[in-house]
């Protein structure tokens, strides 16, 4: 990552910590649960959970997973997810503090990654999948998550500048050709592809990112004042004048590295 993108991940996450460990749309839903069925198919018995955040991808994989080892960038976030996972009795979890563009281990040292609901925020993609593919096994499972573009280049910028108001660490989100693009470039194979949505209740999400008073009414704005269609497209809920919740789309991936 480029050192100014790395200081405002860091900024924002280390101050929101907590609330990600909270947060109920990280913690668990059908995509999670997709992820998790195709976890134990691979029989992996050591993964790597990139940008862990809350640590509920990793905390999940280890109920059937003998060795994982979760990385974040941010040092509060590491904290807050080590302590939410011992308090959830699973104290076998190594957290490490690691740039996805520099992983800090051996290649071919994991039969399994995940990355979930997080790319999002790296300055670049291909980097990161360079390492990923570097630490897998031959043969090894990518499990990614993360919020998927739009082919409508209005609807794309409209809810790319949604993302960026709230959280201006976003980066970009990809559109689901341009995430096999990448796949198959960086060497993996096999790719299946799942489509899902999650409910954002308004005052969570915009909270969650502790957005000043006016910062959150600029945003109310831009969204009230976009064309219809925007807001039809994600689903936003309107009740007398006030934003009640949006709908995000998730791209589900699961990948094989060549052998």
């Amino acid at each position: 990552m480029t050192r100014s993108q790395k200081t405002e991940v860091q900024a924002r996450f280390g101050a929101t910590a907590e609330a990600y460990v909270r947060s109920a749309g990280h913690a668990g839903g059908p995509d999670l649960e997709r992820l998790v069925a195709w976890g134990r198919s691979t029989g992996a018995s050591r993964l790597l959970d990139i940008a862990t955040g809350g640590g509920h991808t990793a905390l999940a994989f280890s109920a059937f997973t003998p060795t994982v080892v979760a990385t974040d960038l941010t040092e509060p976030m590491l904290l807050a997810a080590r302590a939410f996972a011992s308090g959830q009795g699973m104290t076998t979890i190594r957290f490490l503090g690691a740039d996805v563009e520099a992983l800090p281990f051996r290649d071919a040292a994991f039969g399994a990654v995940t990355c979930r609901i997080a790319a999002h925020h790296f300055p670049a993609v291909p980097p990161a999948l360079k390492q990923v593919a570097r630490v897998l096994l031959p043969g090894g499972t990518f499990l990614l998550q993360d919020i998927l573009g739009h082919e409508d280049p209005e609807l794309a910028g409209f809810i790319l500048e949604v993302e960026k108001r709230r959280d201006p660490s976003h980066v970009r989100a990809l559109s689901q050709a341009k995430w096999v693009e990448h796949l198959r470039t960086a060497g993996f194979t096999g790719l299946e592809e799942a489509v899902v949505t999650k409910g954002r209740p308004w005052e969570e999400w915009t909270g969650r990112m502790r957005m000043t008073a006016e910062a959150r009414a600029a945003l109310d704005r831009f969204v009230l004042e976009a064309p219809a269609r925007c807001r039809e497209a994600f689903s936003f809920t309107v009740e007398e004048g006030r934003i009640r919740a949006f709908t995000d789309r998730m791209l589900l991936i699961r990948a094989h590295k060549s052998y």
